[in-house]
C-alpha cells in the first residue's frame, strides 16, 4: 500500500547525466580513430596497443550510454521496474571489460619487458598528449555523474584508466626520445595495469551487490526495523526487505502490524516518511495489518 508508484516515470541517476556521457563517447571515439591511423602510419606498436585500449573505452562508454537510454523506457506488465537494471548490468560488463584490459596490459608489459621493441618516441609523445587532453575533458564531464550512478562510475573509471595510460605513454615517450631506454614502456604499462585492478574490483563488487539485492552499503536493515518500531501506532514489523534497483533508487517492502488503537493512514504516512527522510528509500511498498491478522507461511 505504498504511496509511491512512479517507477516507470522516474529518471535514474544515470539518466540525469546522459548528455555529458554522449559528449565523452564522441570525443573518445574520435580520438581512437586518430590514434589508430597514426599508429598504422608510424608503425608504432605502442600507439596501436593504446588504440585497442581506447577501443575498449569506446565500447564501455557505448554500453553505458545504451543502458541509460534503454532504462528510460516505460515499464510494462511483465517488466514492472522497467529496464533500470540494464544500467547495473552495463556497470558489471564494464567491470569485466576492465579486468580484461588490465590483464592484457600486464601480459603485454611482460612480453615487452622480455624483448622491448624499438618505439618512435616523438609520434608517441604528440598523440599521447592529444589523448590526455581528450581524456581530461571526458573525465571532467563524467565526474559528477560518477558520484550518483554506478553505470556512470564504470564509464568514469574507463576514462580514468585511459587518462593514466596517456600520462604513462607521455612519460615513456619522453624517456625513450631522450635516452633511448626501451624498458620505460613495459614498466609504465605494468604500473597502469596494476592501478586499474583494485578500482575495477570495487566497481564489479558494487554491481554484484545490487544484482544480489543486498541492502545498500551503510544501511542496517535491523536498525531500520528498530527505528520503525519506535513510531506511534506500530506494534511490530516483519518481512522487511530493502534493496537497490539501480543507482539512486532504493526500494523497500515490509509488513507493519498496527497497535490496537492505531489508524492505518497516519501510521503508513509515518513509516514512508521515515524511510524517505532518514534512509533515502523513496520507493516503499508497506502493508499495514491489524494485530489479529494471521500470516500464511512465508519461506522468505
Amino acid at each position: 500500500m505504498g504511496h509511491d508508484h512512479g517507477h516507470a516515470s522516474a529518471v535514474t541517476a544515470g539518466g540525469r547525466h546522459r548528455r555529458p556521457l554522449m559528449v565523452a563517447f564522441g570525443l573518445t571515439a574520435a580520438y581512437m580513430v586518430v590514434e589508430l591511423v597514426t599508429g598504422l602510419v608510424s608503425g608504432s606498436l605502442a600507439l596501436l596497443s593504446d588504440a585497442a585500449h581506447m577501443g575498449t573505452d569506446v565500447l564501455g562508454l557505448g554500453m553505458a550510454l545504451a543502458a541509460i537510454t534503454l532504462a528510460q523506457r516505460e515499464a510494462t506488465s511483465q517488466r514492472t521496474y522497467g529496464t533500470y537494471r540494464l544500467e547495473v548490468l552495463a556497470a558489471l560488463a564494464n567491470g569485466i571489460l576492465l579486468f580484461g584490459v588490465a590483464g592484457y596490459v600486464l601480459f603485454e608489459a611482460w612480453q615487452r619487458f622480455a624483448a622491448p621493441p624499438a618505439v618512435p618516441g616523438l609520434p608517441m609523445l604528440v598523440v599521447a598528449t592529444v589523448g590526455l587532453i581528450v581524456n581530461l575533458i571526458s573525465f571532467r564531464l563524467l565526474a559528477a555523474g560518477s558520484k550518483e550512478s554506478l553505470n556512470l562510475k564504470g564509464a568514469y573509471l574507463e576514462v580514468l584508466s585511459d587518462m593514466l595510460g596517456s600520462v604513462g605513454v607521455i612519460v615513456a615517450a619522453i624517456i625513450i626520445f631522450t635516452t633511448g631506454w626501451r624498458y620505460a614502456d613495459p614498466l609504465i604499462g605494468a604500473g597502469i595495469g596494476l592501478f586499474i585492478l583494485p578500482r575495477t574490483y570495487t566497481l564489479t563488487a558494487q554491481a554484484v551487490r545490487i544484482l544480489m539485492e543486498v541492502a545498500p552499503p551503510g544501511l542496517d536493515v535491523d536498525q531500520v526495523r528498530a527505528r520503525i518500531l519506535t513510531l506511534p501506532g506500530v506494534a511490530d514489523v516483519h518481512d522487511l526487505h530493502i534493496w537497490t534497483v539501480t543507482s539512486g533508487m532504493e526500494t523497500a517492502t515490509g509488513h507493519v502490524v498496527l497497535a490496537d488503537d492505531a489508524e492505518l493512514h497516519p501510521v503508513l504516512d509515518r513509516v514512508t516518511a521515515l524511510l524517505a527522510e532518514e534512509y533515502h528509500v523513496t520507493h516503499a511498498t508497506i502493508q499495514c495489518e491489524p494485530g489479529s491478522h494471521q500470516e500464511h507461511a512465508n519461506p522468505i
